[in-house]
Protein backbone atom coordinates (compact mmCIF):
# COMPACT_ATOMS: atom_id res chain seq x y z
CA UNK A 1 0.00 0.00 0.00
CA UNK A 2 1.54 3.37 -1.15
CA UNK A 3 0.93 6.91 0.53
CA UNK A 4 0.63 10.07 -2.22
CA UNK A 5 3.22 12.04 -0.16
CA UNK A 6 2.24 15.16 -2.29
CA UNK A 7 -1.18 14.92 -0.83
CA UNK A 8 0.30 15.11 3.15
CA UNK A 9 1.21 18.43 3.20
CA UNK A 10 -2.36 19.63 1.07
CA UNK A 11 -4.12 17.61 3.94
CA UNK A 12 -2.03 19.78 6.90
CA UNK A 13 -2.46 22.93 5.45
CA UNK A 14 -6.53 21.69 5.23
CA UNK A 15 -6.29 20.77 8.76
CA UNK A 16 -4.94 24.04 9.71
CA UNK A 17 -6.96 26.16 7.94
CA UNK A 18 -9.86 25.13 9.66
CA UNK A 19 -8.52 24.88 13.01
CA UNK A 20 -7.54 28.60 12.73
CA UNK A 21 -10.47 29.87 11.11
CA UNK A 22 -12.16 28.20 14.54
CA UNK A 23 -10.27 29.36 16.51
CA UNK A 24 -10.45 32.97 15.14
CA UNK A 25 -14.55 32.41 14.92
CA UNK A 26 -14.92 31.19 18.17
CA UNK A 27 -12.68 33.79 20.11
CA UNK A 28 -14.84 36.49 17.70
CA UNK A 29 -18.20 35.28 19.45
CA UNK A 30 -16.68 34.42 23.26
CA UNK A 31 -15.32 38.68 22.62
CA UNK A 32 -18.93 39.82 21.59
CA UNK A 33 -21.28 37.30 24.12
CA UNK A 34 -18.99 39.29 26.79
CA UNK A 35 -19.33 35.96 28.49
CA UNK A 36 -15.63 35.58 29.57
CA UNK A 37 -13.48 38.26 29.49
CA UNK A 38 -11.86 39.75 25.98
CA UNK A 39 -8.37 39.98 27.36
CA UNK A 40 -8.92 36.15 28.55
CA UNK A 41 -10.26 34.92 25.19
CA UNK A 42 -7.46 36.88 23.62
CA UNK A 43 -4.27 35.77 25.66
CA UNK A 44 -5.65 32.11 25.43
CA UNK A 45 -6.73 31.90 21.74
CA UNK A 46 -3.32 33.15 21.10
CA UNK A 47 -1.71 30.75 23.02
CA UNK A 48 -3.82 27.98 20.96
CA UNK A 49 -2.64 29.38 17.81
CA UNK A 50 1.20 28.87 19.35
CA UNK A 51 0.51 25.09 21.04
CA UNK A 52 -1.55 23.43 17.82
CA UNK A 53 1.37 24.99 15.34
CA UNK A 54 -0.51 27.21 13.44
CA UNK A 55 2.32 29.87 14.24
CA UNK A 56 5.71 29.28 15.67
CA UNK A 57 6.42 30.87 18.68
CA UNK A 58 9.13 33.14 16.98
CA UNK A 59 6.53 34.16 14.16
CA UNK A 60 4.21 35.34 16.87
CA UNK A 61 6.56 37.46 18.86
CA UNK A 62 8.97 38.71 15.93
CA UNK A 63 6.98 38.45 12.59
CA UNK A 64 6.01 41.80 11.30
CA UNK A 65 3.63 40.63 9.21
CA UNK A 66 2.18 37.66 11.70
CA UNK A 67 2.87 38.75 15.08
CA UNK A 68 2.01 40.65 17.49
CA UNK A 69 2.59 44.90 16.24
CA UNK A 70 4.95 46.40 19.51
CA UNK A 71 4.83 49.47 17.76
CA UNK A 72 0.95 49.49 18.67
CA UNK A 73 1.89 48.25 21.75
CA UNK A 74 4.39 50.48 22.83
CA UNK A 75 3.03 53.35 21.44
CA UNK A 76 -0.40 52.80 23.93
CA UNK A 77 2.05 52.18 27.03
CA UNK A 78 4.04 55.30 26.62
CA UNK A 79 1.16 57.21 26.04
CA UNK A 80 -0.72 56.06 29.44
CA UNK A 81 2.29 56.60 31.41
CA UNK A 82 2.17 60.55 30.08
CA UNK A 83 -1.40 60.49 31.25
CA UNK A 84 -1.04 58.73 34.62
CA UNK A 85 1.24 61.36 35.56
CA UNK A 86 -0.54 64.06 34.39
CA UNK A 87 -3.54 62.57 35.69
CA UNK A 88 -2.98 64.42 39.26
CA UNK A 89 -2.40 67.52 38.39
CA UNK A 90 -5.95 68.38 38.51
CA UNK A 91 -5.89 69.56 34.58
CA UNK A 92 -8.25 68.05 33.53
CA UNK A 93 -10.99 69.18 36.30
CA UNK A 94 -9.79 72.65 36.07
CA UNK A 95 -10.40 72.65 31.90
CA UNK A 96 -13.71 70.87 32.84
CA UNK A 97 -15.11 73.84 35.71
CA UNK A 98 -13.32 76.73 33.13
CA UNK A 99 -15.97 75.68 30.26
CA UNK A 100 -18.64 75.58 32.57
CA UNK A 101 -18.01 78.94 33.60
CA UNK A 102 -17.61 80.31 29.83
CA UNK A 103 -21.20 78.35 28.85
CA UNK A 104 -22.23 80.69 32.03
CA UNK A 105 -24.03 77.81 33.80
CA UNK A 106 -26.34 77.48 30.15
CA UNK A 107 -27.17 73.09 29.87
CA UNK A 108 -26.67 73.32 26.49
CA UNK A 109 -23.89 75.19 26.16
CA UNK A 110 -22.20 73.04 28.80
CA UNK A 111 -23.11 69.87 26.46
CA UNK A 112 -21.56 71.53 23.29
CA UNK A 113 -18.39 73.00 25.21
CA UNK A 114 -17.91 69.37 26.84
CA UNK A 115 -18.17 67.76 23.25
CA UNK A 116 -15.68 69.90 21.61
CA UNK A 117 -13.25 69.76 24.79
CA UNK A 118 -13.81 65.83 24.63
CA UNK A 119 -13.05 65.65 20.60
CA UNK A 120 -10.19 68.16 20.73
CA UNK A 121 -8.53 65.91 23.72
CA UNK A 122 -9.54 62.78 22.17
CA UNK A 123 -7.49 64.10 19.07
CA UNK A 124 -4.83 65.01 21.28
CA UNK A 125 -4.51 62.48 23.73
CA UNK A 126 -6.59 59.04 23.00
CA UNK A 127 -10.96 58.56 23.31
CA UNK A 128 -10.29 55.84 26.12
CA UNK A 129 -7.90 58.10 28.43
CA UNK A 130 -10.23 61.47 28.07
CA UNK A 131 -13.54 59.81 28.59
CA UNK A 132 -12.10 58.45 31.52
CA UNK A 133 -10.69 61.97 32.82
CA UNK A 134 -13.78 63.93 31.53
CA UNK A 135 -16.61 61.55 32.78
CA UNK A 136 -16.16 61.79 36.55
CA UNK A 137 -15.89 66.09 36.06
CA UNK A 138 -18.63 66.00 34.17
CA UNK A 139 -20.63 63.99 37.31
CA UNK A 140 -19.66 67.10 39.08
CA UNK A 141 -20.79 69.84 36.84
CA UNK A 142 -24.33 68.40 36.63
CA UNK A 143 -24.61 67.74 40.21
CA UNK A 144 -24.09 70.85 41.05
CA UNK A 145 -26.77 72.26 38.64
CA UNK A 146 -29.21 69.36 39.36
CA UNK A 147 -29.07 67.94 35.73
CA UNK A 148 -29.65 64.22 34.24
CA UNK A 149 -26.00 63.21 33.65
CA UNK A 150 -26.69 60.74 31.21
CA UNK A 151 -27.19 62.76 27.96
CA UNK A 152 -23.75 64.30 29.24
CA UNK A 153 -21.69 60.87 29.03
CA UNK A 154 -23.43 59.92 26.01
CA UNK A 155 -22.75 62.71 24.03
CA UNK A 156 -19.17 62.77 24.90
CA UNK A 157 -18.59 59.33 24.83
CA UNK A 158 -19.58 60.01 21.36
CA UNK A 159 -17.37 63.18 20.56
CA UNK A 160 -14.81 61.14 21.58
CA UNK A 161 -15.02 58.66 19.14
CA UNK A 162 -15.66 61.72 16.36
CA UNK A 163 -12.30 63.54 17.71
CA UNK A 164 -10.63 60.32 18.18
CA UNK A 165 -10.90 59.69 14.38
CA UNK A 166 -8.92 62.52 13.22
CA UNK A 167 -5.52 61.67 14.36
CA UNK A 168 -2.78 58.68 14.47
CA UNK A 169 -3.22 58.68 18.20
CA UNK A 170 -6.54 59.22 18.59
CA UNK A 171 -8.16 55.92 18.81
CA UNK A 172 -6.32 52.32 18.39
CA UNK A 173 -7.88 51.12 14.89
CA UNK A 174 -5.93 54.25 13.46
CA UNK A 175 -2.86 53.51 15.57
CA UNK A 176 -3.11 50.12 13.85
CA UNK A 177 -3.65 50.93 10.25
CA UNK A 178 -0.71 53.86 10.25
CA UNK A 179 1.46 50.54 11.85
CA UNK A 180 0.06 47.88 9.31
CA UNK A 181 0.35 50.80 6.33
CA UNK A 182 3.08 52.22 7.07
CA UNK A 183 1.55 55.81 7.71
CA UNK A 184 2.98 59.04 9.28
CA UNK A 185 0.73 61.23 11.75
CA UNK A 186 0.61 64.16 9.39
CA UNK A 187 -1.00 61.84 6.73
CA UNK A 188 -4.09 61.33 9.20
CA UNK A 189 -4.17 65.11 9.59
CA UNK A 190 -4.28 65.75 6.03
CA UNK A 191 -6.86 62.99 4.63
CA UNK A 192 -9.02 62.81 8.32
CA UNK A 193 -9.27 65.77 10.10
CA UNK A 194 -11.08 67.46 7.77
CA UNK A 195 -13.93 66.22 7.20
CA UNK A 196 -14.17 65.41 11.08
CA UNK A 197 -14.21 68.95 11.50
CA UNK A 198 -17.44 69.10 9.79
CA UNK A 199 -19.12 65.70 11.30
CA UNK A 200 -18.38 67.64 14.90
CA UNK A 201 -20.02 70.33 13.41
CA UNK A 202 -22.98 68.52 12.16
CA UNK A 203 -22.87 66.53 15.53
CA UNK A 204 -23.41 69.50 17.69
CA UNK A 205 -26.56 70.72 15.42
CA UNK A 206 -27.84 66.92 15.83
CA UNK A 207 -27.44 67.30 19.59
CA UNK A 208 -29.04 71.22 20.17
CA UNK A 209 -31.99 69.60 18.53
CA UNK A 210 -32.07 66.18 19.94
CA UNK A 211 -31.18 67.55 23.67
CA UNK A 212 -31.70 71.29 23.46
CA UNK A 213 -35.40 71.66 24.58
CA UNK A 214 -34.90 68.78 27.00
CA UNK A 215 -31.74 70.70 29.32
CA UNK A 216 -33.45 73.93 31.78
CA UNK A 217 -31.76 74.76 35.02
CA UNK A 218 -32.85 77.32 37.59
CA UNK A 219 -30.82 80.81 37.96
CA UNK A 220 -29.75 80.31 41.68
CA UNK A 221 -27.81 76.78 40.12
CA UNK A 222 -25.71 78.46 36.82
CA UNK A 223 -24.73 81.13 39.82
CA UNK A 224 -23.44 78.41 41.99
CA UNK A 225 -21.07 77.20 38.91
CA UNK A 226 -20.34 80.32 37.82
CA UNK A 227 -18.66 80.76 41.86
CA UNK A 228 -16.39 77.56 41.32
CA UNK A 229 -12.95 78.75 41.24
CA UNK A 230 -10.95 76.82 38.34
CA UNK A 231 -7.91 77.50 40.05
CA UNK A 232 -8.30 74.76 42.79
CA UNK A 233 -8.60 72.34 41.20
CA UNK A 234 -4.79 72.54 40.50
CA UNK A 235 -2.90 70.54 42.71
CA UNK A 236 0.86 70.31 41.33
CA UNK A 237 1.15 73.60 38.93
CA UNK A 238 5.26 72.49 39.03
CA UNK A 239 4.58 69.01 37.71
CA UNK A 240 1.62 70.68 35.45
CA UNK A 241 4.16 72.62 33.39
CA UNK A 242 6.24 69.70 33.11
CA UNK A 243 3.61 67.40 32.07
CA UNK A 244 2.50 70.20 29.06
CA UNK A 245 5.81 70.63 28.16
CA UNK A 246 6.48 67.29 27.35
CA UNK A 247 3.56 66.48 25.51
CA UNK A 248 4.13 69.51 23.73
CA UNK A 249 7.47 68.26 22.54
CA UNK A 250 5.93 64.71 22.18
CA UNK A 251 2.86 65.89 19.70
CA UNK A 252 5.73 68.00 18.08
CA UNK A 253 7.69 64.82 17.19
CA UNK A 254 4.68 62.88 16.23
CA UNK A 255 4.16 65.92 13.58
CA UNK A 256 7.55 65.47 12.43
CA UNK A 257 8.16 61.61 12.97
CA UNK A 258 8.64 61.04 8.83
CA UNK A 259 11.40 63.47 8.96
CA UNK A 260 13.31 61.86 11.95
CA UNK A 261 12.70 58.50 10.41
CA UNK A 262 11.69 57.68 13.46
CA UNK A 263 7.81 55.48 14.33
CA UNK A 264 5.38 57.20 16.96
CA UNK A 265 5.89 54.49 19.61
CA UNK A 266 9.78 55.70 19.53
CA UNK A 267 8.42 59.36 19.49
CA UNK A 268 6.16 58.48 22.77
CA UNK A 269 8.27 56.33 24.56
CA UNK A 270 10.64 58.96 24.74
CA UNK A 271 8.47 61.22 26.00
CA UNK A 272 7.29 58.80 28.79
CA UNK A 273 10.66 58.42 29.30
CA UNK A 274 11.35 62.43 29.54
CA UNK A 275 8.45 62.92 31.91
CA UNK A 276 9.28 60.10 34.04
CA UNK A 277 12.74 61.41 34.18
CA UNK A 278 12.26 65.28 34.99
CA UNK A 279 8.59 65.00 37.24
CA UNK A 280 10.48 63.63 40.27
CA UNK A 281 8.67 60.63 40.90
CA UNK A 282 11.27 58.08 42.73
CA UNK A 283 9.23 55.11 42.52
CA UNK A 284 7.22 54.48 39.23
CA UNK A 285 5.44 51.50 40.30
CA UNK A 286 2.01 53.47 40.73
CA UNK A 287 2.28 55.19 37.05
CA UNK A 288 2.97 51.72 35.61
CA UNK A 289 0.27 50.08 37.67
CA UNK A 290 -2.43 52.45 36.36
CA UNK A 291 -1.72 51.40 32.64
CA UNK A 292 -4.43 49.63 30.89
CA UNK A 293 -2.91 46.16 31.03
CA UNK A 294 -5.74 44.02 30.22
CA UNK A 295 -6.22 46.55 27.15
CA UNK A 296 -2.71 45.64 26.30
CA UNK A 297 -2.43 41.95 26.49
CA UNK A 298 -6.06 42.00 24.84
CA UNK A 299 -4.23 43.77 21.96
CA UNK A 300 -1.60 41.17 21.47
CA UNK A 301 -3.69 37.84 21.97
CA UNK A 302 -5.48 39.50 19.22
CA UNK A 303 -2.74 39.91 17.07
CA UNK A 304 -1.43 36.41 17.08
CA UNK A 305 -5.25 34.91 16.42
CA UNK A 306 -5.59 37.30 13.44
CA UNK A 307 -1.66 36.43 12.45
CA UNK A 308 -2.52 32.26 12.72
CA UNK A 309 -5.57 33.52 9.72
CA UNK A 310 -3.03 35.21 7.80
CA UNK A 311 -0.86 32.16 7.33
CA UNK A 312 -3.34 29.95 6.72
CA UNK A 313 -4.50 31.96 3.70
CA UNK A 314 -8.37 32.41 5.26
CA UNK A 315 -7.58 36.30 4.99
CA UNK A 316 -6.45 35.89 1.52
CA UNK A 317 -9.75 34.23 0.28
CA UNK A 318 -11.53 36.67 1.93
CA UNK A 319 -9.96 39.82 0.22
CA UNK A 320 -10.28 37.93 -3.18
CA UNK A 321 -13.79 37.34 -2.76
CA UNK A 322 -13.97 41.45 -1.53
CA UNK A 323 -13.04 42.05 -5.38
CA UNK A 324 -15.22 39.35 -6.78
CA UNK A 325 -18.25 40.96 -4.78
CA UNK A 326 -16.95 44.90 -6.23
CA UNK A 327 -15.66 43.55 -9.43
CA UNK A 328 -12.65 45.91 -8.97
CA UNK A 329 -14.68 48.92 -8.86
CA UNK A 330 -12.14 50.70 -5.86
CA UNK A 331 -14.49 53.21 -5.76
CA UNK A 332 -17.09 50.51 -4.28
CA UNK A 333 -14.75 48.68 -2.70
CA UNK A 334 -14.06 52.04 -0.58
CA UNK A 335 -17.94 52.33 -0.45
CA UNK A 336 -18.38 48.66 0.94
CA UNK A 337 -15.41 49.42 3.77
CA UNK A 338 -16.49 52.53 4.75
CA UNK A 339 -19.97 51.18 5.42
CA UNK A 340 -19.98 47.52 6.21
CA UNK A 341 -17.07 49.05 8.79
CA UNK A 342 -19.39 51.08 10.44
CA UNK A 343 -22.50 49.08 11.24
CA UNK A 344 -19.71 46.25 12.01
CA UNK A 345 -17.58 48.25 14.03
CA UNK A 346 -20.98 49.23 16.00
CA UNK A 347 -21.66 45.38 17.41
CA UNK A 348 -17.87 44.44 17.39
CA UNK A 349 -15.66 45.93 19.65
CA UNK A 350 -13.61 48.29 16.80
CA UNK A 351 -10.08 47.05 18.17
CA UNK A 352 -10.22 43.08 16.88
CA UNK A 353 -12.40 44.36 13.64
CA UNK A 354 -10.01 46.70 12.28
CA UNK A 355 -7.00 43.65 13.45
CA UNK A 356 -9.05 41.48 11.01
CA UNK A 357 -9.36 44.26 7.84
CA UNK A 358 -5.55 45.21 7.65
CA UNK A 359 -4.02 42.51 6.56
CA UNK A 360 -7.20 41.65 4.37
CA UNK A 361 -6.95 45.28 2.54
CA UNK A 362 -2.75 44.43 1.97
CA UNK A 363 -3.93 40.96 0.45
CA UNK A 364 -6.08 42.84 -1.70
CA UNK A 365 -3.71 45.30 -3.18
CA UNK A 366 -1.22 42.48 -3.53
CA UNK A 367 -4.03 40.60 -5.80
CA UNK A 368 -4.27 43.96 -7.58
CA UNK A 369 -0.83 44.99 -7.65
CA UNK A 370 1.40 41.80 -7.61
CA UNK A 371 4.92 43.92 -9.10
CA UNK A 372 4.73 46.05 -6.21
CA UNK A 373 5.65 45.76 -2.28
CA UNK A 374 6.61 48.01 0.73
CA UNK A 375 5.84 51.56 0.48
CA UNK A 376 4.66 51.25 -2.74
CA UNK A 377 2.42 48.80 -2.61
CA UNK A 378 0.53 49.96 0.76
CA UNK A 379 0.75 54.38 -0.41
CA UNK A 380 -0.79 53.16 -3.89
CA UNK A 381 -2.84 56.25 -5.01
CA UNK A 382 -6.01 53.86 -5.74
CA UNK A 383 -5.67 52.23 -2.31
CA UNK A 384 -5.23 55.30 0.07
CA UNK A 385 -8.44 56.60 0.03
CA UNK A 386 -9.54 52.33 1.03
CA UNK A 387 -7.40 53.21 4.00
CA UNK A 388 -8.97 56.57 4.93
CA UNK A 389 -12.81 54.58 4.22
CA UNK A 390 -11.42 52.17 6.65
CA UNK A 391 -10.25 54.43 9.42
CA UNK A 392 -13.52 57.03 9.26
CA UNK A 393 -16.31 53.54 9.04
CA UNK A 394 -14.42 52.12 11.90
CA UNK A 395 -13.72 54.61 14.24
CA UNK A 396 -16.81 56.56 13.42
CA UNK A 397 -18.72 53.04 13.82
CA UNK A 398 -18.15 52.42 17.24
CA UNK A 399 -20.77 55.18 17.98
CA UNK A 400 -23.54 52.86 16.94
CA UNK A 401 -24.01 51.15 19.83
CA UNK A 402 -22.45 50.84 23.71
CA UNK A 403 -20.14 48.21 22.79
CA UNK A 404 -19.27 49.44 19.52
CA UNK A 405 -15.75 51.19 21.31
CA UNK A 406 -13.50 50.88 23.75
CA UNK A 407 -14.73 54.08 25.18
CA UNK A 408 -18.34 53.71 25.03
CA UNK A 409 -17.72 50.61 26.75
CA UNK A 410 -15.68 52.81 29.43
CA UNK A 411 -18.82 55.56 30.14
CA UNK A 412 -21.28 52.85 30.53
CA UNK A 413 -19.30 51.37 33.13
CA UNK A 414 -18.81 54.59 34.72
CA UNK A 415 -22.27 55.63 34.48
CA UNK A 416 -22.83 52.19 36.55
CA UNK A 417 -21.01 53.01 38.94
CA UNK A 418 -21.91 56.66 39.40
CA UNK A 419 -25.48 54.90 40.05
CA UNK A 420 -26.63 56.15 36.90
CA UNK A 421 -26.33 52.90 34.16
CA UNK A 422 -27.12 53.40 30.77
CA UNK A 423 -28.69 50.37 28.69
CA UNK A 424 -27.88 49.40 25.58
CA UNK A 425 -31.17 50.23 23.75
CA UNK A 426 -30.91 53.91 25.37
CA UNK A 427 -27.41 54.10 24.03
CA UNK A 428 -28.32 52.70 20.58
CA UNK A 429 -31.25 54.95 20.53
CA UNK A 430 -28.63 58.05 20.39
CA UNK A 431 -26.10 56.79 18.91
CA UNK A 432 -27.26 55.04 16.22
CA UNK A 433 -28.63 57.57 13.81
CA UNK A 434 -25.85 60.00 14.89
CA UNK A 435 -23.21 57.05 13.59
CA UNK A 436 -25.28 57.14 10.26
CA UNK A 437 -25.53 60.74 9.98
CA UNK A 438 -21.30 60.96 10.24
CA UNK A 439 -20.88 57.95 7.85
CA UNK A 440 -23.27 59.78 4.88
CA UNK A 441 -21.18 62.82 5.37
CA UNK A 442 -17.91 60.74 5.02
CA UNK A 443 -19.45 59.05 2.39
CA UNK A 444 -19.62 62.41 0.17
CA UNK A 445 -15.98 63.16 1.45
CA UNK A 446 -14.53 60.31 0.08
CA UNK A 447 -16.58 60.39 -2.99
CA UNK A 448 -15.19 64.49 -3.86
CA UNK A 449 -12.04 64.30 -2.76
CA UNK A 450 -10.93 60.97 -3.79
CA UNK A 451 -13.19 59.93 -6.96
CA UNK A 452 -14.21 63.72 -8.22
CA UNK A 453 -11.68 66.47 -7.74
CA UNK A 454 -8.55 63.71 -7.22
CA UNK A 455 -6.74 65.20 -4.34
Amino acid sequence: MTTDTAAVPQIVMGLRFWIATGLFIGAYGLIVSERIHKTTVAIFGAALMIVLCILTQEEAFHSLDLGADWNVIFLLISMMVIINIMKPTGIFEYIAIRSAKAAKGEPFRIMAIFSVVTAVASAVLDNVTTVLLIAPVTMLVCQALELEVVPYLITEALASNIGGTATLIGDPPNIMIASKAQLDFMAFIYHLAPVIIVVLLAYIISIKFIFGKRLTVREDLKERIMAMDEREAIKDPVLLKKSLLVLGITILGFVIHGMLQLQPATIALFGAGLLLLVSGIKDPHHVLAEAEWATLFFFIGLFIIIGGVVKVGLIKWMSIEVLKITQVNLFGTSMIVMWFSAFASAFIDNIPYVATMNPLIIDMAKQLWPNLSGPQLLHHPDLMPIWWSLALGACLGGNGTAIGASANVIVVGMAEKMGHPISFKKFMLYGMPLMIESVLICTLYVWLRYYVLMI
